[in-house]
């Protein structure tokens, strides 16, 4: 691509960021479909057919492709593929697949037919039956040869010097962090659907990471709440609201000992759901009056699910009473209905703000268009009939401003940009910090877009920008997560 103009570089770019996803998505699907059938199966054809697919759709742009591994990022030539929870369980394994062999670099060039490809997995999946060995690369590559795959090779890994800085390492971790959490609070709830007996262990461990994640950097693991998943919506849920929890706890003052239960007691909040037919959770628009009702079961549910969870010693008392309680409201005219006058815990109160905002910010099933942030807070703020406490309401705003993180707001410079960190200064709530993702002539700025202050002023001391209105990111065709990962 020398010589190509910035626009061209830029749609390249992007071009080779959402084709090189898609042929390691169709590589993981291919791989697997190969192991699980026997390879005349329609599974395993119809894989090959999608990778051999994507593979010349990205070689009719640029041949060779480089699949290369650089510490816990892959790229695509010079692409980086960015993680996204839709794609986090593909990354991960070919990551650890090409490490088991020490891969380090995996060149596809013109040419590759269905052949190859069936018999560059089916060498993989037969040598990584042996176990891992840095050995194992030897020998892969005089299989390689024997079976005449001339237009697939590997190239070792080499040991580089670190490259990456603070930053993106902590982003890394933040990137992980989450995830844990979304995949342990997937197997405790199937667990619980399934009728299987689970521990609490991997729940704590989970949550110690996001605990500390929090204290050691709020900004990334908040930022990381704007990768909301529409299949995974109960498991992502509950983890943004336990970071959202989490966080409100520390700006209360919380001990580490008590952000440690009150993250708990978030990300556990929701397991009633798990007791809740599937097809009354996933139903598009509406609940009749008897699907309600079901639903509605779901804060008692979970007190019963988590005094029966084997372990439940471990499990804080708050985090059965919040089960219970987080649906109330301050007036008690939520549910369950109570008979006797009682006031909710904190712990209670703290949950269902954060329940409150990602829920109403999400789009689900029968919300298939959610509300904007700096609209949710508002009608949180405004409307009493929404039961939540006032001051962790304000503690909210405070947290992360009148625009929260991952808004897309469009400036009176015409710019537009994704919200990535509320402004440190708290006199400039409603000018946070936001990275620049269409500059004033509309052209795409690449994530992660380029950083800018709201509450930058002029020579005379007027604001350099200003938000004019906030905006639907799908509008312009920008993916909010790429301008926090």
């Amino acid at each position: 691509m020398t010589g190509a103009s910035p626009d061209t570089q830029l749609s390249g770019d992007a071009l080779m960021r959402s084709g090189g996803r898609g042929l390691l998505l169709t590589l993981y699907a291919a791989l697997r479909s190969l192991k699980l059938y026997p390879v005349e199966n329609a599974t395993v054809q119809k894989s090959l057919d999608d990778l051999g697919a994507s593979a010349q759709h990205l070689l009719a742009v640029e041949s060779p492709l480089e699949i290369r591994l650089a510490g816990d990022f892959i790229f695509v030539n010079q692409t980086r593929l960015r993680l996204e929870l839709d794609n986090y369980a593909s990354f991960s394994h070919m990551l650890a697949l090409f490490r088991g062999f020490d891969i380090g670099v995996l060149r596809v060039h013109a040419g590759v037919d269905r052949r190859e490809w069936q018999a560059f997995l089916s060498i993989l999946l037969s040598l990584s039956a042996k176990g891992t060995d840095t050995e194992l690369f030897e020998e892969l590559h005089e299989r390689l040869a024997a079976a005449d795959v001339g237009h697939l090779d590997v190239e070792r890994a080499t040991v580089a010097p670190e490259t990456l800085d603070d930053i993106e390492r902590q982003r890394e971790v933040a990137k992980r962090t989450y995830a844990q959490g979304v995949a342990v609070t997937r197997d405790v709830i199937t667990s619980v659907r399934m009728g299987r007996a689970t521990g609490v262990k991997r729940v704590k461990r989970a949550v110690q990471m996001i605990v500390d994640q929090v204290l050691n950097n709020e900004t990334s693991l908040v930022g990381l709440t704007t990768l909301r998943d529409y299949d995974e919506y109960t498991f992502t849920h509950s983890v943004n609201v336990c970071i959202f929890s989490v966080a409100l706890g520390k700006k209360l003052g919380f001990s580490k000992l008590q952000l440690y239960d009150l993250g708990m007691t978030a990300l556990m909040h929701d397991i009633g759901k798990a007791r809740v037919p599937l097809e009354i959770l996933n139903k598009a628009g509406g609940l009749d009056e008897r699907e309600w009702f079901a639903m509605q079961a779901h804060p008692w549910l979970g007190a019963l699910t988590l005094f029966g969870l084997r372990g439940y010693d471990e499990i804080p008392y708050r985090s059965i009473l919040t089960a219970f309680e987080h649906h109330m409201k301050t007036d008690l005219t939520g549910y369950p209905r109570t008979v006797r006058p009682r006031e909710l815990g904190i712990f209670s109160r703290i949950v269902a703000v954060a329940d409150g905002f990602d829920a109403a910010t999400t789009r689900r099933s029968y919300q298939t268009v959610p509300i904007e942030p700096d609209q949710v807070l508002r009608e949180m703020w405004e409307n009493p009939k929404r039961g939540y406490d006032l001051v962790l309401v304000k503690a909210l705003i405070n947290l992360i401003g009148i625009y929260p993180v991952g808004t897309c707001v469009i400036l009176d410079t015409l710019e537009v940009g994704v919200v990535y960190a509320p402004n440190p200064e708290g006199q400039h709530l409603n000018r946070p910090l936001v990275r620049i993702a269409i500059d004033v002539d509309g052209g795409t700025v690449p994530p992660p877009g380029r950083p800018v202050d709201l509450s930058e002023t002029d020579g005379s001391g007027a604001f350099v920008r200003s938000v004019v209105k906030v905006s639907n990111p799908a509008r312009f065709g920008l993916t909010v997560g790429d301008y926090f990962v």
